[in-house]
C-alpha cells in the first residue's frame, strides 16, 4: 500500500486550486473584451435611449388614440401610427448590438398622460399637435442624428432605411392637423 503524507496530499491540492484559479483567471480576463464591443459610442446610446421612448410613447398614444377619439381620420392616423411604429421598435431591437439592452416599452408618461383623461375634440386637438406632431418631431430628431453622427453602421443603416417612413408618416401628421385647422399644419 503506498503511504502518502498529508503534507503531500494538501500540497497537490493547493496546486491544483492554484491552477483552476489561474485558468479561471484568464478564462475571464478573456471574455473582457467581448463585453467591451458591445459598449456603444455616446451617440448610438443616446439614439437608442431617445428613439425607443419616442417610438413606444407614439404607439402608446396611437393605442389610446384609437380609443378616445370620435374622428375616423384621428383614428385611421393612430392605427397607421401604431402598425408603423410597432414595425420600427422591431428593426430598432433588430439593429442593436448584441448585448445592448433595448428597452422594449418606454413611452414619456408625460406625454401619455397629457391625453389619457381626454374624448372628442378635446382629445384630437391635443393628440394632433403635442403627440402626432410633436412626438413624431421627436423620432424624427433621433434618427436624423443618428444618421448625422452616430458610431455604430448597424444603427446608422437602420435609422437611414427609416427615415422615409418616419418623414411619410411626419407629414402625414401635418396633413391630418392642416385638414382640422390646427397648428402645425402646414408643411415645412
Amino acid at each position: 500500500m503506498i503511504r502518502i503524507s498529508t503534507a503531500s496530499i494538501v500540497c497537490a491540492c493547493t496546486t491544483g486550486l492554484l491552477v483552476f484559479a489561474t485558468a479561471a483567471g484568464a478564462q475571464t480576463t478573456q471574455s473582457a473584451p467581448s463585453q467591451d464591443t458591445t459598449k456603444l459610442h455616446a451617440a448610438d446610446q443616446t439614439f437608442v435611449a431617445e428613439a425607443t421612448r419616442a417610438v413606444s410613447t407614439q404607439r402608446e398614444a396611437a393605442r389610446i388614440a384609437t380609443s378616445r377619439s370620435t374622428d375616423r381620420d384621428v383614428k385611421a392616423f393612430a392605427e397607421r401610427a401604431a402598425s408603423d411604429n410597432a414595425k420600427l421598435s422591431d428593426a430598432l431591437r433588430a439593429a442593436s448590438p448584441r448585448g445592448v439592452d433595448v428597452p422594449k416599452n418606454n413611452p414619456d408618461t408625460a406625454a401619455l398622460d397629457s391625453i389619457r383623461n381626454l374624448r372628442g375634440d378635446a382629445f384630437d386637438k391635443i393628440y394632433i399637435e403635442q403627440v402626432a406632431l410633436g412626438g413624431q418631431q421627436k423620432v424624427l430628431s433621433a434618427f436624423q442624428s443618428e444618421i448625422a453622427s452616430g458610431r455604430d453602421e448597424q444603427l446608422k443603416d437602420a435609422a437611414t432605411k427609416a427615415l422615409p417612413g418616419i418623414q411619410a408618416q411626419y407629414a402625414q401628421a401635418q396633413e391630418l392637423a392642416k385638414r382640422k385647422h390646427l397648428a402645425g399644419g402646414s408643411a415645412q
